[in-house]
């Protein structure tokens, strides 16, 4: 019995089939969970109720940036082909993202000079908005796939603003916070109408991966999470309980996360193929970055609400 036919027979096995970029990807993100945890848990011992996952945002939103980090090092001559024509250099680019991405995930998890990499993360994102993502919804105007990816992008790039914000303190981060509030309540309200119209899909940042039949309540979740997302996205949006808002969204979408996203991920790791696996940590470690942006929001808000557009 050769190596192909013991797997087929024994899919528990997938889980040490040899991958590097899969096995960099999992080591990244195991290792800013643990340096995550412990930088967080002061935080998260002061705080009561559901301010304790508020205290979680740094590392629901630092270990995404350590697991596409350790993707943009191990598998840099793929994703050179996505840096734009116009730029020199791509294969450089690629490795700087990768570089970039881990030193700014170290930053945020260990919260050590926070308003610098959420600034600059910020604005390493927005520029992928404005090269990669905007050209590319204008190219193809009819596909809600596309104005999903720049609404993604242009709320991750916020969630580094907020951090940074949060770090600033006092007034200095107000302007930032604002623009926070406004992208993120502009990004839920248009995925909670999202899940209405395609709720056969993923629940949280509405992609085209199909919601699995297997998971209970697949056809309740979508539906639920589209409302919970249309009336906290309006909130945020309007400035109405901004923080109360943030909080219980960024919860809902952290239990996705764990409790859908997590089985997916789970059944990804033990399915043949490098782009399977691959693609089933991209869908958790993506809606856990959402997950954190929204929960930076949470943190950086006055607690008055009364933040103005």
């Amino acid at each position: 019995m050769n190596l192909h036919t013991t797997i087929a027979a024994f899919p528990g096995v997938l889980l040490f089939e040899f991958s590097r970029t899969v096995f960099v990807m999992c080591a990244g993100g195991i290792a800013l969970f643990l340096i995550g945890s412990w930088a967080a848990r002061a935080a998260v011992e002061r705080a009561r109720g559901l301010d304790k996952v508020v205290a979680l945002s740094n590392l629901c939103f630092a270990m995404p940036l350590a697991v596409f980090g350790a993707l943009h090092l191990s598998a840099a001559r793929g994703l050179s082909t996505m840096v734009p024509e116009f730029m020199p250099w791509h294969l450089f680019w690629a490795y700087f993202v990768g570089v970039a991405l881990i030193a700014a995930s170290l930053s945020i998890a260990t919260r050590i000079q926070v308003q610098w990499s959420g600034l600059l993360f910020g604005l390493m994102m927005f520029s992928f908005v404005a090269m990669m993502d905007i050209p590319g919804a204008l190219a193809d105007r009819h596909n809600r796939i596309q104005w999903t990816l720049v609404l993604r992008e242009m709320s991750f790039g916020c969630g580094g603003w907020l951090l940074a914000a949060a770090a600033l303190g006092g007034r200095r981060g107000k302007n930032l916070i604002t623009l926070g509030r406004i992208v993120v309540g502009f990004t839920a309200m248009f995925y909670g109408v999202e899940h209405f119209l395609h709720p056969i899909n993923v629940p949280g940042v509405p992609l085209e991966k199909l919601m699995p039949s297997w998971i209970p309540g697949s056809m309740l979740i979508p539906y639920l999470t589209g409302a919970i997302l249309l009336v906290s996205g309006a909130c945020i949006l309007l400035a109405k309980k901004t923080q109360m808002a943030a909080t219980y969204l960024g919860t809902w979408i952290l239990l996705l996360v764990i409790f859908i996203y997590g089985p997916i991920l789970i059944a990804s790791l033990l399915t043949p193929g490098t782009d399977v696996k691959v693609e089933g940590l991209n869908y958790f470690f993506d809606t856990l970055l959402f997950a954190g942006t929204i929960l930076a929001l949470a943190s950086a808000s006055p607690d008055s609400d009364q933040t103005s557009v």
